[in-house]
């Protein structure tokens, strides 16, 4: 049991020590908050799973501060180089071949490993000073959603990780584009702020994951996420979203509902919490809004978001909150 500590870049040396002794520390990045560890130490990459009580067979990210960084744990292709030129550092992680002296811990003992340059400079800082890789999911519980503040992370990792590194609230707000070169047209396994209208600026085609997954080569892909601890349901139009509402309330329940800006005139005396007015707003504010909502009510009730760009990724989070499930 840790005396868990937050700190803003006063305690990055703190920090720095504790990485190199084989302890986690949570980081700020520009998506969400990380869990980190020395990627190249198979008994600290195991106290992420012990910590976040995660399977072990869900892999981790690598967050590296450069290519050259990269090409320590991963075989770097001229496709990927250009990625990392076109998108880093930034909110995309693309899989690559690992080199055999990243632990399988870190990839669920497959031969693969997501690399990322963070965009963050108190992350960049920690992996840059420390020279080392450090392994980082996202800094909650398993299946629970992911923080976007250090407020957030210790929430659930209050005496089970020495510190907390304050960056202030994440930029982004949604975890990173896992993007696969391991495949024989580059597919998209987790969706994020780069988008497929992005990625195929740079490359000549992209598709997205479809079909059972056996074997995840991402976090995100295999187990539930992003659930609140409350009951949560999406829905199609004001109409059915009201109407759900209208009867958790009769039956007892506190309810919300969760709608973007031009949906705010429409629900009358309901509770709601406007989302945004942007695709880039609703993912900024998606997690905490989701993180205090499942303080205050019974029920959460979200509005279903275009599939297109960037309200697709929020889209992936959202359908796995709500287990898919839609009024």
């Amino acid at each position: 049991m840790y005396q868990t500590i937050i700190g803003g870049k006063e305690y990055l040396d703190m920090a720095i020590k504790l990485i190199k002794q084989g302890e986690l520390v949570a980081f700020p990045t520009e998506t969400v908050y990380g869990l980190g560890a020395n990627a190249l130490d198979k008994n600290a990459v195991n106290k992420i799973f012990i910590a976040k009580n995660r399977p072990f067979d869900n892999p981790l990210i690598v967050h590296v501060a450069s290519v050259r960084q990269a090409e320590v744990v991963a075989f770097v292709s001229n496709e990927a180089k250009m990625l990392f030129e076109s998108f880093s550092p930034g909110p995309l992680t693309v899989i690559l071949p690992k080199k055999p002296n990243l632990p399988k811990e870190v990839t669920g003992d497959i031969n693969t490993v997501g690399i990322r340059i963070p965009n963050n400079k108190m992350a960049l800082e920690l992996i840059t000073k420390s020279n080392l890789p450090i392994a980082a999911p996202s800094a909650n519980i398993s299946q629970k959603v992911s923080p976007t503040s250090a407020k957030f992370v210790f929430e659930d990792m209050n005496g089970k990780i020495p510190l907390i590194l304050d960056g202030g609230e994440c930029e982004v707000g949604i975890e990173s584009t896992v993007l696969t070169l391991e495949s024989d047209i580059p597919t998209i396994l987790r969706p994020g702020a780069v988008t497929v209208e992005m990625l195929t600026k740079v490359l000549p085609k992209v598709r997205s994951h479809t079909g059972e997954i056996r074997v995840a080569e991402s976090p995100g892909m295999k187990y539930k996420h992003y659930a609140p601890s409350c009951e949560c349901v999406m829905f199609e139009n004001i109409y059915s979203g009201t109407k759900f509402y209208d009867e958790q309330t009769k039956n007892g329940k506190k309810a919300v509902m969760l709608i973007t800006n031009d949906k705010v005139d429409t629900v009358g005396a309901r509770s709601y919490v406007d989302m945004g007015k942007t695709g880039e707003e609703i993912a900024h504010n998606v997690f905490r809004i989701l993180r205090e909502a499942e303080k205050k009510y019974d029920c959460i009730i979200i509005e279903k978001l275009p599939p297109k760009g960037i309200y697709a990724s929020i889209m992936n989070r959202l359908e796995k909150s709500s287990s898919g499930k839609t009024v």
